[in-house]
């Protein structure tokens, strides 16, 4: 029998919007306050979403223990799949010494941390998000930077800040896509509208990375080089979206703000060198490379990036899921719990379909690539397995904490605690196009996706700004554009960022470092939808 979702069960606003908060509260205060290690934090956040939904909102039990079920599955599939091959292609390439033909490839180009950061971080990060998505982009790019020397908490909060604006555009529009589908807005209008919106963020992230990393001062330092990798891939972004759509938007804007940057680093060098603290000038910035040495660094992530690539194309998909794909939908959930209006036009079942696309996922192309890896570097299947059991090892705790993390927002979502959140920022009135795109970051804080976000709130983006005269488009992207900015502080990207530095059980250290980021560009995000609303 259906159950519908309540969104003021304690008829009080302010009190059902503070019980809806009271899990993610939970979580980021054991994280972050408490320093809790990161599954005990993951589980009491549950334990609190359980007991929210049960005694607030009186989710039938059955149902509420289905949807962890079915975020748990979530959690191992596909992101944990991502995490595990990732890792271990990282040890692969580290055991037989592949990490020194990188850097110094990098030195070739540049021996400079803060441009090596941007390379990585920015421009490979942003392709790796549009080929893939879910995670690939943290796991790979902290993983490099971690092997080109950078300090460990460094590269897990760089690498999640820089994940930021190319979100929307992740593997081939995703986000877009669905956004549109629950808005049945124009998509080319929707792709157009939140490339404008995020075009200030594609110049500024790259100014913002450095001076994080390095400080101000530093980042003006090498503002030209910055102004290249930002100007080129704000441009390209912009024109893709508009002329084309979401599908491509971050594959080629990476690669022309890649190809800006090395040409632009060939004629201009930084007036003053930077390094890490004692470290002297390497040398792999005189030393000649060897034959074959820079294609032999970046083998293993030139073979993961066409992999996943190939993999993220739709025809490839669908073949692989029409070989493959099992749906299971979720017994004592699927189309058992209704969405109701205002958060939807008319009641609405919501699917709970556990989709097993073990040859589609984008962790089984990364595994391909370092099976492949592992056969050209002579790794005996002795050597393999071991590598492959000190990988799980590695990450068994980080499994653990994902699929608790996915539990609970998969209980806050079908307990109907984001619609009590969504309902509470379309009361904001006028403010409503920055409380709006707050709402969009909240979701992602909440959820850990930009798909999920926008599935769950952009019809109610919809439903409310043209309540309030506004244009549906510009706060239906503006859900997208200001969900990216909390993609940082989602507490599955703290795990999966520690799981890939080597620094598991420090999210918590993860989380400060990268806070006030999140909350000032989400700010940011906020008042240029404002002035879209009311003057654009």
């Amino acid at each position: 029998m259906p159950w519908q979702q309540i969104y003021d069960p304690l008829n009080s606003t302010w009190l059902s919007t503070a019980a809806a908060l009271l899990p993610a509260v939970v979580l980021l205060g054991c994280l972050g306050l408490l320093r809790l290690r990161a599954h005990w934090a993951a589980l009491a956040g549950l334990g609190c979403a359980l007991l929210v939904a049960l005694a607030v909102y009186r989710m039938p039990a059955g149902m509420a223990l289905s949807s962890s079920l079915y975020g748990a599955a979530y959690g191992l599939l596909p992101i944990g799949w991502i995490i595990f091959t990732t890792i271990l292609l990282y040890r692969l390439s580290d055991a037989r010494g592949l990490f020194t033909g990188l850097r110094r490839s990098l030195m070739r180009i540049t021996p400079d941390p803060r441009l090596q950061l941007i390379l990585v971080a920015f421009c490979f990060g942003s392709f790796l998000e549009g080929a893939a998505g879910f995670g690939t982009p943290v796991v790979v790019t902290a993983s490099i930077l971690i092997g080109l020397g950078f300090p460990a908490l460094p590269a897990a909060g760089l690498a999640l800040l820089a994940n930021t604006a190319p979100v929307p555009f992740a593997s081939l529009g995703t986000p877009l896509v669905a956004l549109q589908s629950v808005t049945g807005l124009d998509l080319h209008l929707l792709t157009s509208t939140v490339a404008l919106q995020l075009t200030l963020f594609d110049l500024i992230l790259p100014f913002w990375l450095v001076a994080v990393f390095s400080g101000l001062k530093s980042a003006w330092q090498v503002a030209p080089a910055l102004l290249v990798a930002g100007g080129s891939y704000a441009v390209t972004q912009y024109a893709i979206a508009r002329l084309h759509g979401p599908w491509l938007v971050n594959i080629l804007s990476a690669l022309v703000s890649l190809a800006a940057l090395t040409l632009f680093l060939r004629v201009w060098k930084p007036r003053h060198a930077w390094r890490f603290e004692g470290e002297a000038r390497p040398a792999e910035a005189d030393a000649p490379l060897q034959p074959g040495e820079a294609l032999r660094g970046w083998a293993p992530w030139l073979i993961l990036s066409v992999l996943v690539f190939v993999w993220g194309l739709p025809q490839v998909r669908s073949a692989l899921d029409s070989i493959s794909l099992v749906r299971i939908p979720i017994a004592g959930l699927h189309l058992l719990a209704e969405r109701m209006p205002p958060v939807t036009a008319q009641p609405q079942p919501q699917n709970a379909v556990f989709d097993f696309a073990w040859l589609s996922a984008s962790g089984t192309a990364i595994l391909l690539a370092a099976l492949i890896t592992a056969a050209w570097l002579k790794f005996s299947p002795r050597e393999l397995f071991t590598q492959a059991a000190a990988t799980f090892k590695q990450v068994r705790f980080t499994l653990l904490t994902l699929c608790a993390m996915l539990a609970m927002g998969f209980v806050i979502r079908y307990a109907g605690m984001d619609g009590t959140l969504g309902l509470t920022f379309a009361r904001t009135g006028a403010l409503y196009p920055f409380f709006g795109t707050l709402l969009g970051w909240l979701g992602v804080v909440i959820t850990g996706s930009d798909t999920s976000s926008n599935v769950l709130f952009g019809s109610l983006q919809r439903i409310t700004a043209e309540q309030l005269g506004l244009q549906p488009e510009v706060m239906a992207a503006a859900n997208t554009s200001g969900g990216v900015m909390g993609k940082m502080i989602n507490a599955q990207s703290l795990v999966v960022a520690g799981a890939a530095t080597g620094i598991t059980g420090r999210e918590g250290e993860i989380l400060r470092y990268v806070f006030f980021h999140s909350l000032a560009l989400a700010a940011m995000a906020g008042l240029i939808v404002m002035a879209m609303a009311y003057w654009g």
